[in-house]
């Protein structure tokens, strides 16, 4: 006995039969809803039915594909901040360079100004380390004996002595500073014009002058020079300023510290001061002896001349 079915395509005439009616009814159906939208509410239930469908369907795929866009996006945001970070920190970099030029051109020009200023004859030399321990205050320069630089030069900036130099190499120089504990260096009081020492006291910001009388016109606050004795410094340069006087341990006399007034601690360049020729004796000296002997006879002469020119 035959169980099976006959399917929509099969061989036999009243299948066909029913396939072309079938087809003549939906091409009637199409016909229909061209013309005048009569399924239209039909489609519309249709597709509210189906979308939830379609959308868990699609699921999966926005899934991944939201997932990949999210990774994405933070790979690019985490490499836009390190490329930014590397900006701002080399932004920073050139603006703390400027900085620097900027201070360094501006002791250059405190420097440049100085020597105008002084007349004298000098040379630029650059530090290349220092030495600020309590028990030596030392500076290396990068200037030595071929640059011309001798054992005694003083070094000063543009505001006033910072010391002397001590040991010279082929290239290099060795400078003691004036607050070394073992440096001392003759200074007069602006001022009231008294004369003392002033002795390094192993700190960078720190001159001490001990044994000064009582009766000494010394106040705080007078500006301290080099008075020229001792041949080592010549007169008339900045030192200090006084910051304190009180009586010393023994109560007989007083002693004053002083402030140097050269930027020990932060000068980079610095100039030396070469030999300035000195005159020798006072000019009174010379006026008493009388002019040399090449002028002597020069003297008569000239007088006999202005004698027989006249009539």
């Amino acid at each position: 006995m035959r169980t099976d079915t006959a399917t929509l395509f099969a061989g036999d005439s009243v299948s066909t039969l029913r396939l072309i009616v079938y087809l003549a009814l939906a091409i009637a159906l199409m016909v229909l809803d061209h013309r005048g939208n009569y399924l239209e509410m039909l489609r519309r239930t249709g597709s509210a039915l189906v979308e939830p469908i379609y959308r868990v369907a699609a699921l999966p795929a926005d899934i991944a594909r939201a997932t990949r866009t999210a990774v994405a996006t933070q790979d690019q945001l985490a490499s836009e901040n390190r490329e930014l970070r590397e900006k701002l920190l080399l932004a920073q970099a050139r603006l703390n360079r400027l900085d620097t030029l900027v201070a360094q051109n501006a002791r250059l020009k405190d420097l440049l100004d100085a020597q105008k200023n002084l007349g004298l004859s000098v040379q630029f030399a650059r530090l290349i380390d220092v030495d600020l321990d309590p028990f030596r205050h030392r500076i290396v320069l990068g200037i030595g004996g071929n640059q011309g630089i001798e054992v005694g030069q003083p070094v000063i900036d543009a505001h006033g002595i910072m010391g002397q130099v001590i040991e010279v190499l082929p290239n290099s120089a060795i400078a003691m500073l004036i607050t070394d504990p073992t440096h001392a260096i003759p200074v007069v009081v602006e001022r009231s014009g008294v004369r003392t020492i002033a002795y390094g006291s192993g700190a960078i910001d720190r001159l001490e002058l001990p044994n000064i009388p009582f009766s000494a016109d010394v106040k705080v606050g007078d500006k301290l020079l080099t008075s020229g004795l001792g041949g080592r410094f010549p007169a008339g340069f900045p030192v200090g300023e006084i910051s304190a006087i009180a009586p010393d341990s023994s109560g007989m006399f007083a002693a004053a510290v002083a402030r140097p007034a050269a930027a020990l601690d932060r000068s980079g360049e610095v100039l030396l001061l070469r030999d300035q020729p000195q005159p020798y004796g006072p000019p009174a000296l010379q006026e008493e002896m009388g002019p040399p002997a090449d002028l002597a006879g020069a003297a008569p002469a000239a007088a006999e001349a202005t004698e027989s020119a006249q009539p």
